[in-house]
C-alpha cells in the first residue's frame, strides 16, 4: 500500500523544568501538541545532524583526492611541457 506506515512508540522520562519548556516552546510555536513539536524538532535536528555528517564525509574524500593528486601526480607528457613553455613566453613578454 503506498503510503502506508507501521507506527512506533518512543517514549522518554525527562525532568520537569524541560517538558515545562517544550510545552511552552509547542504552545508559542503554534504546535498542536507536545508531541507534535517533540516530533517535529527531532526530526529537523536528525536531518541537520546527518546532512552534517554526508558534507564531512564528501569533504574528506575531496580533500583525500585532491593531496593524493598533489603528492602522486603524474609526470608531464611532452604536449603539455611546450604548452607550459608557450605560456611562459606569453605571459612573460
Amino acid at each position: 500500500m503506498a503510503g502506508s506506515y507501521v507506527k512506533a512508540r518512543f517514549d522518554a522520562q525527562l525532568p520537569e523544568e524541560q517538558k515545562a519548556l517544550f510545552e511552552r516552546a509547542a504552545m508559542v510555536g503554534g504546535y498542536r501538541s507536545l508531541t507534535e513539536f517533540v516530533l517535529a524538532s527531532a526530526q529537523q535536528k536528525a536531518k541537520e545532524v546527518i546532512s552534517n555528517y554526508e558534507t564531512l564525509l564528501v569533504s574528506e574524500k575531496d580533500r583525500e583526492i585532491f593531496f593524493d593528486a598533489l603528492v602522486n601526480a603524474p609526470v608531464p607528457t611532452a604536449k603539455l611541457q611546450k604548452a607550459a613553455e608557450r605560456y611562459k613566453k606569453v605571459t612573460s613578454a
